[in-house]
């Protein structure tokens, strides 16, 4: 019997990347990344999607990822931070995964360098406005909250204990 997936959502800069790296490892599952499926596919980063074509691009280029990375069995899927965004891109990863929402302070994330991330950049006000319009969609979707404030050993740690009770790993 194939494995749920396990899919992280959060804020850019929350630390989703780094902990699905983590959790492969404690889970001996793979993982896969939507921003990097969306770049691979475009064959150009996502600062450059964003400059060139605009948000609504990349948007629609998310939601191929968020279903692609869906459709796959037993891994873990760190997702962009807007990906809540699109009601079908949670609907497609909801529909296969436990989705956990990796909640980070947003003065920390203000408090890092995210040039190379085009909604956030270097405008640290912009993140404490995207953590309160996103807040209560990451809420919404997710099963389970794990705030991020240690080490990513720390929240992978309580990622996997959640996900191998829910799944009787």
């Amino acid at each position: 019997m194939p494995r749920k997936n396990l899919v992280l959502i959060g804020m850019p800069g929350s630390g989703k990347t780094s902990v699905s790296a983590a959790l492969s490892e404690l889970l001996s599952m793979p993982a896969v990344d939507t921003d990097a499926l969306v770049e691979e596919a475009a064959g150009r980063s996502i600062p450059d999607i964003f400059a060139a074509d605009g948000e609504d691009a990349f948007r629609a280029m998310e939601t191929a990822a968020a279903k692609q990375a869906a459709a796959l069995d037993g891994v873990i899927i760190a997702t962009g931070g807007g990906i809540v965004l699109r009601p079908e891109n949670m609907e497609a990863l909801s529909a296969t995964g436990t989705v956990f929402f990796l909640d980070r302070d947003p003065a920390a994330i203000a408090g890092e360098d995210h040039s190379g991330r085009p909604l956030i950049g270097v405008n640290r006000e912009r993140v404490w406005r995207l953590y309160e319009q996103r807040l209560p969609l990451y809420r919404n979707y997710a099963r389970h909250t794990v705030p991020n404030a240690g080490t990513v050993a720390e929240a992978a740690r309580a990622i996997a204990e959640l996900y191998e009770k829910e799944c009787g790993q």
